[in-house]
């Protein structure tokens, strides 16, 4: 059995309290999360997945609709360079020839959405793997020509995800998409997961990455942008501040805030326990995207 002070048994009590108005406010509310490549690479110096995991499975015990989107660019790379592939990336998208749409299909949902799927059903059968394929969830058309089969999102359709969700199933998706003809697109994860809040109504879409947020000055963490509007992101991408494979990350955040959800975050996915800290919390983390 563990001793407990005066001192830590009250710091946990305050915590607990400090919690209950956040759980209250998002009680029933759908939280799109995405769990990057980036993040899920570092796993095994620090556990993050299994931490992770347990931030989920939390959401989804005090009443919170969690969905996770999750990309692999990592682990695409690393599969790439097995198989004897280069990578090429343009504004930070993957170039993806037929083989390699193919790898990308093998690895996000053969390997990384397995994982997710098994660290999260460690605490109980809550998580449920599933494509962009399945029952024709996320419907894409090729980007343009030079990027290959890179898609853009053309239609979500909710309804399996709303079904998991009524039915207490936390969805884990992988995103790869296909048009009416069933040809598989590798499609941007972070697009994909601002698509889906919209498409669901989500409360907040919360994006894990491996760095702490968005800074003003790259090269400075002391310039960490706590809190920022989608019109001063226009400001920031025109500027150069952002740049690579940051857009597609922000341009969703400015998108899903401009098209209903409240909230968007972006955070370092490499902090324990960092979906807790900035849902139940008074301390804000990362960098919080508000509507103009």
């Amino acid at each position: 059995m563990t001793d407990f002070t005066p001192d830590t048994s009250s710091l946990r009590a305050e915590t607990l309290v400090e919690a209950l108005p956040y759980i209250r406010r998002f009680a029933g509310k759908t939280i799109v999360v995405k769990y990057g490549g980036n993040a899920l690479a570092g796993t095994s110096d620090h556990d993050a997945l299994a931490l992770f995991a347990e931030d989920i499975v939390m959401m989804r015990l005090v009443g919170m609709r969690p969905v996770v989107v999750h990309g692999g660019g990592p682990q695409i790379s690393e599969m790439m360079t097995r198989l004897g592939k280069t990578t090429e990336f343009v504004d930070g998208l993957r170039v993806t020839d037929a083989e390699t749409v193919g790898i990308a299909r093998m690895v996000l949902k053969g390997q990384v959405n397995p994982q997710l799927v098994a660290a999260i059903n460690v605490h109980g059968n809550y998580a449920v793997g599933m494509s962009g394929v399945d029952a024709g969830l996320i419907r894409a058309t090729a980007r343009n020509e030079r990027l290959g089969f890179v898609g853009d999102v053309t239609e979500i359709n909710p309804a399996v995800v709303e079904r998991l969700l009524d039915d207490e199933f936390i969805p884990v998706i992988a995103t790869i998409g296909s048009d009416d003809t069933g040809q598989a697109f590798n499609i941007n994860a972070d697009t994909v997961a601002g698509a889906i809040a919209e498409a669901v109504g989500a409360e907040k879409l919360i994006y894990l990455t491996d760095i702490e947020g968005l800074r003003s000055d790259v090269g400075d963490a002391a310039s960490l942008i706590r809190q920022t509007t989608a019109d001063h992101l226009d400001e920031l991408i025109a500027d150069g501040t952002i740049a690579g494979g940051m857009i597609p990350k922000v341009a969703s955040c400015q998108q899903a805030v401009r098209s209903g959800v409240q909230r968007a975050h972006i955070l370092d996915g490499r902090i324990a326990h960092v979906l807790l800290l900035e849902l139940f919390t008074d301390d804000g983390i990362g960098t919080m995207v508000v509507p103009s």
